[in-house]
């Protein structure tokens, strides 16, 4: 819940007093208010332990360098953050998932300098390492599988064996990926949660992980959680073609990474998925 001191530095920065305040979601650490003023206008209100700021400047990372549909920011600290309010429909069309590909598509179109970004970032509550490099391979194998695999061996959640499997496979990785794609900015956490389906269209993508990497990492995320239907993958093939092998072996590669995360979030059905992919490489 907003404080009355959160409450007073919001009106102060809306112009606008605070009327009600609608739970959206809410876990352990964040909560989700829809957040009705004396003026009638609807916002939304995300309160956490920390990162706001972060999340905000993302958003706004988005809205100024691609067309992706996100959440205009309007404030935001530490510990929240006040963004526009975006009505929701039920669930997403074929058509919407056509326009999900339309989009990222757009989106991966966006070119950088160097694979990473200029500052770290966090996936769900896990900061994220995002030290600007020429070689998408070292910047995949060093911030991305080792720096996820060491985390997760820290914290009791892999073992040694595990580990040694990962720093095998980041060793090979050159092999299996090839030429990569330039570095293209990407969502970085395209699930269903993280998405708000419009009539026909993702009306706003939300909470993102950005930094400028091979698209095929944002594919293979959506791949393995399922984010999108076959139309998906159809429609973005025509914009932007994928490049042969990714189906069948870069997508189970890039599919590492997100396990490993997803590991140490919640535990030991995603080790055991991890350790699969390890298996079949190593």
């Amino acid at each position: 819940m907003l404080t009355p001191a959160q409450q007073e530095e919001v009106e102060k920065h809306l112009q606008q007093k605070i009327v009600s305040l609608a739970p959206l979601s809410a876990a352990n650490t964040v909560q989700i208010y829809r957040v009705e003023t004396d003026r009638r206008n609807s916002f939304v209100a995300k309160v956490a332990t920390g990162g706001m700021d972060l999340e905000a400047w993302m958003l706004s990372y988005l809205g100024e360098k691609s067309d992706l549909p996100v959440p205009e920011v309007y404030y935001s600290n530490t510990h929240i953050i006040i963004m526009q309010f975006v009505n929701a429909h039920h669930s997403l069309s074929a058509a919407g998932h056509r326009h999900a590909a339309e989009t990222l598509a757009a989106l991966h179109n966006v070119r950088g300098a160097r694979y990473g970004l200029e500052r770290d970032t966090m996936i769900g509550p896990l900061p994220l390492p995002n030290a600007p490099s020429e070689n998408w391979v070292d910047f995949f194998a060093q911030q991305r599988l080792l720096h996820m695999a060491g985390k997760a061996l820290a914290e009791n959640r892999i073992d040694a064996e595990m580990m040694r499997k990962v720093e095998k496979l980041a060793g090979k990785l050159s092999g299996y990926i090839g030429a990569p794609l330039p570095p293209s900015l990407v969502h970085g956490d395209v699930w269903g949660g993280n998405i708000i389906a419009g009539n026909d269209r993702v009306a706003a993508f939300l909470d993102p992980a950005i930094y400028y990497a091979d698209p095929e990492v944002e594919l293979a995320y959506i791949r393995l959680l399922n984010t999108f239907d076959e139309g998906f993958f159809s429609r973005y093939n025509e914009i932007n073609p994928i490049r042969a092998g990714f189906f069948e072996e870069r997508a189970f590669l890039y599919s590492l990474y997100p396990l490993l995360a997803h590991t140490r979030m919640f535990g030991a059905s995603y080790a055991h998925k991890a350790r699969k992919i390890l298996d079949r490489f190593v």
